[in-house]
């Protein structure tokens, strides 16, 4: 038995892992979906440097986690990799799943593909929080129409504090024991950062699903799939 502590991107909450989680339990592992601060449920909750890292490495904590998977998607994979890092013998596995990796000093805003300027202009104009998407955001994803009214209709403001946040590694990622799950819909390569730590980490794996950037909406049983392999490995 492993546990998986499962943590959605930008906008999203626990609840993105609801079609997921079922498979997982249903295999005997223990399953811990996870809000970060400032989203969903914990939208209340103030999110800035170091937040979300912390928020990964107290639930492992205060659940006395052991055998840990840690699963970051898009955004999370940022505040997980760090937190994967900073939990010691607790840590099994981590799975980027289609997600930025953290890269000492740099933050998401930073390395942001059409570059920093703009989604800083994208955050001032909302108050400092990153918009929630749209439906046009999901065009070539993957998705039915059901499956992006739900996306869609579940995201809330993304804290801007925490995607402006520079990365703190406690351990090289290079080292960590991953697996990196591509989403071919949503570009045929991984980010440089991603292949860099790919070719450097001889524990790293690299898995490709012919789906968009939101497997756990998309394709729920094949990504449960993937990360029951993956806890095995």
């Amino acid at each position: 038995m492993v546990n998986f502590v499962l943590v959605a991107g930008a906008w999203l909450g626990s609840w993105a892992w609801d079609d997921v989680a079922p498979a997982l339990r249903e295999a005997g592992h223990g399953v811990h979906p996870l809000t970060l601060s400032g989203l969903a449920d914990k939208q209340a909750v103030p999110a800035g440097r170091q937040t979300h890292v912390r928020d990964v490495v107290e639930e492992v904590e205060r659940l006395d986690l052991r055998d840990v998977v840690l699963v970051g998607h898009s955004y999370s994979g940022i505040p997980v990799g760090q937190a994967a890092g900073r939990i010691g013998d607790r840590l099994a596995r981590v799975v980027f799943v289609d997600a930025d990796v953290p890269v000492e000093g740099e933050s998401f805003l930073s390395t942001w593909w059409e570059g920093p300027a703009k989604l800083e202009a994208a955050l001032a104009r909302n108050g400092g929080f990153w918009a929630p998407l749209t439906e046009a955001d999901c065009d070539g994803q993957g998705l039915t129409d059901a499956q992006t009214a739900r996306l869609v209709g579940g995201a809330t403001p993304h804290p801007g504090g925490s995607l402006a946040d520079p990365a703190v590694l406690a351990r090289p990622l290079a080292e960590l024991p991953a697996t990196y799950v591509k989403c071919l819909l949503d570009g045929p390569e991984p980010s440089g950062d991603v292949t860099a730590a790919l070719r450097a980490g001889e524990r790293w794996r690299l898995v490709e699903m012919d789906t968009g950037h939101w497997p756990m909406f998309s394709r729920p049983d094949e990504l449960a799939r993937i990360l029951l392999e993956a806890a095995g490995q």
